[in-house]
């Protein structure tokens, strides 16, 4: 046997175990954000949202969240949009606070949640992205879960609305990217610091403990700033968590599979909070255990390996369903489109995309 096909053959087994072993992890969770009742009594709240061009988005959040029970302050931080946003905001009863121009090295996302942060009046803060559709029961529900467990900063993923047939046949393959790399929201089983996840479409913090440690500033020149800011407070020290809240949150991030593929695309490899070669391996796994068992077996070229791997796969499908708000015949023949998931995984890692909704971001971690 040559040298070459030992090699090959070793990285596909190592590929195949870590993928497993991760998929492994979602066996044994944390229950998931439930809702609590109104009179259970809870510290101040404000919620920030940053917000840029979201005049035709920011609208079903406002409308969830401002007056609903327990948040003391909705506070949309209108990062130098060119549209309607801040009449919106204003209109729909949230407080609107004109950003102010982007410091050197920070990202715009960073940059408006810090502003946000610091003039916040709560005790805790709830950051919500402008595509949430929570429930009016999210904000409390996310705080009082914090504080029952004893958490600085809690993240939660929420379900997914998919609004065409083609979104809902990619996106679920691009999920899976994710389910084959890092342990799923809830996982008891989280790994070391840097394998954590977060999701920075809804977190809950507390507001001094932030600050303390130096707000969004540490994580400022990040792309994914999410994943960094639960990774920078974690290693820390502080208590971080990453929990299910699909009952409670929807996002539609995207309007078509075009748009997922890029946008998503840009983040899904972590580039700038993994080190390029993890980002490397990463790929590997996902082309490993994704992608090559179906096309080996097309080849007639599969064994055991193979086959294991496929019904993982067809596993994950039941695994992630949940997570869809609606699902259809598309999202069960998504595994067809995980060769164009692979790829944005790739072009994350081979092509870095400074220039960001209007942005040029030269100084920044990609």
């Amino acid at each position: 046997m040559k040298v070459p096909c030992v090699v090959v053959r070793i990285a596909r087994y190592a590929g195949a175990a870590r993928a497993m072993a991760t998929l492994a992890s979602a066996a044994c969770r944390h229950r998931a954000v439930a809702a609590v009742a109104d009179d259970v009594e809870l510290p101040s709240i404000s919620v920030v949202v940053p917000a840029r061009d979201e005049a035709a988005r920011i609208g079903p959040l406002l409308s969830a969240i401002v007056g609903a029970s327990g948040v003391g302050e909705v506070i949309v931080v209108d990062d130098e949009s060119s549209d309607g946003t801040a009449a919106v905001a204003s209109r729909l009863g949230a407080t609107v606070l004109a950003g102010r121009p982007l410091p050197p090295r920070w990202v715009g996302k960073a940059w408006a949640l810090q502003q946000g942060m610091d003039v916040a009046t709560g005790e805790w803060v709830v950051l919500l992205d402008a595509d949430a559709r929570p429930s009016p029961r999210l904000v409390r529900a996310l705080v009082a879960r914090a504080i029952a467990d004893e958490l600085d900063v809690l993240s939660v993923a929420g379900r997914f609305a998919c609004p065409t047939a083609p979104l809902r046949w990619l996106h679920p393959a691009l999920l899976t990217t994710l389910v084959y790399r890092s342990p799923p929201p809830g996982a008891v089983r989280r790994g070391p610091v840097h394998r954590r996840m977060g999701n920075g479409q809804c977190m809950a913090a507390r507001r001094a403990t932030v600050l303390a440690a130096g707000g969004f500033a540490p994580v400022a020149h990040h792309s994914v700033e999410d994943v960094a800011f639960v990774r920078t407070m974690a290693g820390a020290g502080f208590a971080v968590e990453f929990l299910d809240a699909g009952d409670l949150l929807t996002v539609r991030m995207y309007e078509s599979a075009a748009a997922a593929w890029t946008g998503w695309g840009r983040s899904l490899a972590l580039p700038g909070v993994d080190p390029w070669w993890r980002q490397l391996v990463g790929l590997g796994v996902v082309v490993v255990a994704q992608v090559a068992p179906f096309v080996r077996i097309a080849a007639r070229r599969a064994d055991v390996v193979d086959v294991v791997l496929v019904a993982a796969r067809l596993g994950t499908l039941a695994g992630t369903a949940r997570a869809y708000e609606t699902r259809g015949a598309t999202y069960w023949l998504s595994p067809i489109a995980d060769s164009l998931a692979a790829a944005a995984v790739a072009s994350g890692i081979v092509l870095r995309r400074p220039r960001w909704r209007g942005r040029t971001y030269a100084g920044a971690t990609l």
